[in-house]
């Protein structure tokens, strides 16, 4: 496909070429209709030298005349002019048709006989002046001068007819040349405005679908990037939700850890007072009792609260694939907006970049969560343990409590399980104390995540208004190259 930048280029060469054509068929034109008015310029030097000639025999044969019948100097002015300028004029004639054989050859019959008429000028003037004019009439009369005369103007007739008819070519080559050269001035200038009005035209309608169908993609993809850019904004706003969400329940479950702790720690407490009454004997077998017991409601507390941080576990690995789920979207929809930002050209270059960010959030939304549901999952193990430590907690108070009657016999046993107890004690502390140190980097992953949805919401509402400037962008283009159809 040709670019716009060739389109303009043939066109404006076209053009040139035919200004050069014109130009170079003009200037040959003129310089031939300079050449042929040097020619008429020189036919007519040929014929006046050739009218001088024959004024100055005229002007020479007039003062000889003057001269016998009156016999005065005066009257041979004119005849010594003549004398003297002829043979310039026929020297300058003999220049001037240097070119033409046949004015050549009759030049070379007018010389003799200007020198003949010019000798019988003299001797008759010559005569007249020591005879008188009777022997110079008897020269005249003789018709010898006239002979000589009639004969120079008929070579002088022949010189200006084929002078003449030299000057009718050349003004009929004038003509041609003229006529040449508008011509091709008047059909070349408008064969040249012709085909500039028809390339114009091609190009305006060519460029103008071009960008108007450019212009229409673009407008499409600002469509579809809007569209995307909502639903961003919407999963944006529902992650952000989530991870509220989230974070409340992992501050309720920190809450709950840290009860599970303070439970856990009054556990060991009371199995270490169990101990001791239990080495003390029969006196202490009430208080053992009673002891017991609250082992048996703080063991139920602990199943409880093992129970109920299991359960806030499930929730948050829910919550967790919700979030996951959200990041994978919005990492699509990253990349979908890059495919139509690279797409779109240089107008799409900054919305690229918005989606390459959104894409890395998404992509850090997507660890974040992989991080928490390990950490989730090692919350569930601490709990499973906790729950089965207290299990058997449980079992050995029920144990105890059966056995109660044969206090005696049992105290060895009771010991044991004293022991056993304050061990379990120490684990499910040691446990809430891992879980307390999980749920605060839950807390953290959260808090990041929050922050990355929060900025995923903000590049959203940035993608947005960048899609709508391109809409707006498009529809300016298409009013200036389509206004016709735009309107319509």
């Amino acid at each position: 496909m040709w670019t716009f930048g060739k389109k303009i280029a043939l066109s404006f060469s076209l053009a040139f070429a035919m200004l050069a054509v014109i130009g170079i068929v003009s200037y040959r034109s003129v310089d031939a209709l300079t050449k042929t008015s040097y020619s008429v310029t020189h036919t007519h030097q040929v014929l006046e030298h050739v009218s001088s000639v024959l004024s100055q025999l005229k002007d020479a044969e007039t003062g000889q005349r003057g001269y016998l019948l009156t016999g005065d100097d005066n009257y041979l002015d004119p005849f010594r002019t003549g004398t003297a300028g002829t043979p310039k004029l026929l020297q300058d004639l003999r220049e001037l048709t240097a070119d033409n054989p046949n004015q050549q050859r009759r030049l070379d019959a007018v010389a003799p006989l200007v020198e003949a008429k010019f000798a019988e000028l003299r001797r008759t003037v010559e005569l007249r002046r020591q005879s008188g004019l009777d022997a110079a009439l008897k020269v005249v009369l003789t018709g010898e001068g006239k002979h000589v005369m009639d004969d120079i103007r008929q070579l002088a007739d022949q010189m200006e007819r084929e002078e003449r008819e030299l000057l009718k070519q050349r003004a009929d080559e004038v003509e041609s040349a003229a006529v040449s050269a508008r011509a091709t001035i008047l059909w070349g200038t408008f064969v040249c405005l012709l085909v500039t009005a028809a390339a114009g035209a091609l190009i305006t309608r060519s460029l103008t679908q071009q960008i108007a169908g450019a212009v229409q993609h673009v407008q499409r993809s600002s469509t579809e990037l809007q569209s995307a850019a909502n639903q961003q904004v919407a999963g944006a706003r529902e992650s952000s939700t989530s991870m509220t969400e989230v974070a409340t329940t992992i501050n309720e479950l920190l809450a709950t850890s840290k009860q599970i702790a303070e439970s856990a720690q009054r556990v060991a407490d009371i199995a270490e007072q169990t101990a001791l009454a239990a080495r003390d004997g029969d006196g202490t077998v009430v208080i053992a009792k009673e002891t017991i017991a609250s082992i048996r409601q703080q063991v139920d507390m602990v199943v409880d609260h093992m129970l109920d941080l299991g359960r806030k576990s499930q929730q948050i690995g829910a919550v967790l694939d919700i979030v996951a789920e959200l990041a994978e979207q919005t990492n699509i929809l990253a990349i979908n907006a890059t495919i139509e930002a690279t797409g779109a050209g240089e107008g799409g270059k900054r919305f690229g970049v918005v989606a390459d960010e959104i894409r890395k959030l998404a992509d850090r939304v997507a660890g974040s969560t992989k991080e928490i549901r390990v950490l989730i999952d090692d919350v569930r193990g601490a709990v499973n343990t906790t729950v089965m430590a207290t299990e058997s907690g449980s079992k050995a108070v029920d144990a105890g409590a059966r056995h109660f009657n044969d206090v005696a016999a049992a105290f060895t046993q009771i010991g044991t399980l004293v022991g056993t107890t304050t061990e379990a004690a120490r684990e499910i502390e040691l446990s809430t104390k891992q879980q307390a140190t999980a749920v605060e980097q839950v807390t953290i992953a959260v808090t990041n995540t929050a922050q990355a949805t929060r900025e995923t919401e903000a590049s959203s509402g940035q993608t947005f208004q960048t899609a709508s400037q391109l809409a707006d962008l498009s529809k300016n283009l298409l009013r200036l190259v389509q206004p016709q159809r735009l309107a319509t």
